[in-house]
């Protein structure tokens, strides 16, 4: 089997790559939610025992469960070279300049870490001026601005769907839209680029392009086809430059791409907040506007043409799944305040584990109940932390290998 095989959105999950939350959500304050992302603060120890209860409920239908902590850390075993490397990268990205003092005082912390494991959680959490070996050189941004962080937290790394996407046996290394964020797609990185088990698997996007993609935005269709949202983290330039390296990719069986754009806005942050697959003729969907959708091909020569369509996201689906009767699942079971409530809650963001199977937050028990009349199989998770940071249980996860569906 190949190291990443994702063919579509609901055949059925083998492996899957998750982050667990920890120290890092517990370095939010209400002073840096806005510039993290984050409405409010997890209570931790609640917040793991719901992601561990998500984790279960993956092993028990079959799925290997992999960190991206442990990827990280195993990829720093593989060389004094290789970790050095990323350490220095992590620190300058972190915005500490290479040649002023707090460089070098951070460095001398990382180096008491013997265990790569804990480091990399530790890097993950944030480091405080405090936590640093004392010195008499501070820096004048530590002596003047009054910051705690040295290194700020990373909480949004809980949502390993955003930094990459797995594109049937590729990979799109993601620009992220949000300066916050940037630093999360270092560790794809070099995942990609030394892991014994996946530094031979192809690139479709790197994350130095000048324009930001999110994995949020990226649906796979079939080994023929994929969907990507253009939202308020995902430029139209990206998705054209995707579709560019796609097409010219040797060995890609990607044809189509559909560009789906939908309201730029927070609680509307990407596609798959909006709109996730269930099965070949089932989505569930926020159904309060509409889309607007284009197809891209290839031409012969390796440009691409673009095609707006007139025809509603059902439709288009019906075409592209070759079903007469597609059904959409609507949130909040279509009633106007509970849609809105419940998709701030993620309720269409469910993460398909099988065809007609679906993980889903258990607070979206009206969307829930809409999901089971329609036949579909839904395990519900604890969410009363989790919810908090507006990611559902597809926001949380990055398939890695998925059977293809007949």
């Amino acid at each position: 089997m190949e190291p990443i095989y994702v063919h579509s959105e609901y055949g059925k999950l083998k492996k899957v790559l998750l982050h667990r939350p920890g120290a890092e959500t517990e370095n939010l304050t209400p002073s840096t939610y806005v510039e993290l992302l984050f409405d409010d603060a997890y209570f931790l120890p609640q917040a793991q025992k719901e992601h561990d209860a998500f984790a279960k409920i993956l092993r028990d239908n079959g799925v290997e469960v992999i960190y991206l902590e442990d990827l990280v850390a195993t990829v720093l075993s593989i060389s004094k070279e290789i970790k050095d490397d990323f350490i220095e990268r992590f620190i300058i990205e972190a915005g500490v300049d290479r040649e002023s003092s707090l460089f070098h005082r951070v460095v001398n912390y990382f180096d008491t870490f013997k265990n790569n494991k804990e480091l990399v959680v530790k890097m993950m959490a944030g480091v405080r001026f405090s936590e640093l070996p004392n010195s008499e050189k501070k820096t004048l941004r530590e002596l003047s601005q009054n910051e705690l962080f040295a290194l700020k937290p990373m909480p949004n790394l809980i949502f390993t769907r955003d930094p990459f996407s797995t594109i049937n046996k590729g990979v799109s290394l993601h620009t992220m839209f949000f300066e916050t964020r940037r630093r999360e797609t270092l560790f794809g990185e070099y995942v990609f680029k030394h892991h014994p088990d996946y530094k031979t698997v192809e690139l479709y996007y790197d994350r130095y392009q000048n324009t930001s993609i999110e994995g949020g935005d990226v649906m796979i269709l079939s080994d023929k086809e994929i969907a990507v949202g253009m939202s308020q983290r995902t430029n139209s330039s990206s998705v054209e430059k995707l579709a560019h390296n796609i097409f010219n990719k040797k060995g890609t069986t990607i044809e189509r791409i559909y560009a789906i754009d939908i309201p730029k806005g927070r609680s509307w942050m990407h596609l798959d907040t909006v709109f996730t697959q269930i099965d070949k003729n089932k989505f569930a969907i926020f159904s309060n506007y509409q889309f607007t959708i284009f197809k891209i091909t290839k031409n012969e020569d390796g440009t691409h043409r673009i095609k707006k369509y007139k025809k509603s996201i059902d439709e288009i689906m019906g075409e592209v799944f070759k079903q007469k009767d597609v059904k959409l699942i609507h949130c909040g079971n279509g009633d106007p305040l509970i849609s809105e409530r419940e998709q701030w809650n993620d309720g269409s963001n469910v993460l398909a584990i099988s065809p007609n199977v679906v993980v889903a937050y258990e607070r979206n028990y009206v969307t829930n109940k809409a999901l089971k009349e329609a036949g579909v199989k839904v395990f519900e998770i604890p969410s009363g932390e989790l919810s908090r940071g507006r990611g559902g249980p597809r926001c949380m996860s990055m398939p890695l290998i998925r059977e293809d569906v007949k």
